[in-house]
């Protein structure tokens, strides 16, 4: 098996449009790269040609494959690509593309070395945060301080959809994720450190997407359902010791 130093993992539903724009900006990026790297796209249930899509990519970029996940859930989307994964390191990457690929070498050595988990934020020092609605702003702050509260204290930003993990510490953490839907952020990251893993928060540039697949109020009420919901799964002991 061809070592890879990277695996970039996309969940995508309904990405027809948004797709072929991103995967040939990652492929650019990657080009210029010394590392070898491989884009993992997990179909996630959708009704458009989001597959064709990615296979048509896969044809003209061998190291691009598709994974089609059982069910609907981002959750699950990005379970199946982070344990299908073969790279040293696993960054898992909205298809919106919202922080610009060339962000991306500041999660990887030589920039950043010795973490478990590094997170883009859109909170830590260094942030910006461009054309965001304040009451998105204000809602995400709001559900952060339960996060914090009740689930991962000291993280300022755990739903920002660009995150990367060692091998080890995501074939680990992965494992023991049960959440399918949008709140499996804060469980792989209330798993990851639980079981001792080192979290780092990597300040980003981050673009507001107004066609982003978040249901404003529907999915923040079953995200905060998802928290408690981190806490009781733990009292149970399903994330082990």
């Amino acid at each position: 098996m061809v070592e890879v130093f990277l695996s970039i993992v996309i969940p995508a539903y309904n990405e027809e449009r948004r797709l072929p724009g991103t995967l040939e900006a990652i492929a650019d990026h990657l080009k210029g790269q010394a590392y070898t790297a491989e884009i993992i796209v997990v179909e996630n249930g959708s009704t458009d040609r989001t597959a064709d899509v990615v296979r048509e990519f896969a044809g003209q970029h061998p190291a691009a494959r598709l994974l089609i996940s059982p069910r609907r859930g981002k959750g699950l989307a990005v379970k199946v690509g982070m344990l299908a994964a073969r790279g040293a390191y696993r960054f898992l990457c909205d298809a919106d593309l919202s922080m610009p690929i060339e962000e991306l070498v500041r999660f990887v050595p030589p920039a950043l070395e010795g973490y478990g988990v590094a997170i883009g934020s859109r909170e830590a020092r260094g942030a910006r945060r461009y054309d965001e609605p304040l009451y998105r702003h204000m809602m995400g702050r709001v559900f952060n301080g339960l996060v914090k509260l009740v689930a991962v204290p000291g993280l300022e930003d755990t739903q920002a959809g660009f995150k990367c993990f060692t091998a080890a510490v995501a074939q680990d953490v992965f494992t023991f994720q049960t959440m399918e839907g949008f709140g499996f952020d804060v469980e792989v990251l209330f798993i990851a450190r639980k079981r001792g893993y080192r979290i780092v928060e990597v300040p980003i540039q981050w673009y507001y997407r107004a066609d982003s697949r978040v249901r404003v109020v529907s999915d923040t009420l079953r995200m905060f359902r998802d928290v408690l919901m981190v806490r009781w799964n733990n009292l149970r002991g399903i994330y082990g010791a």
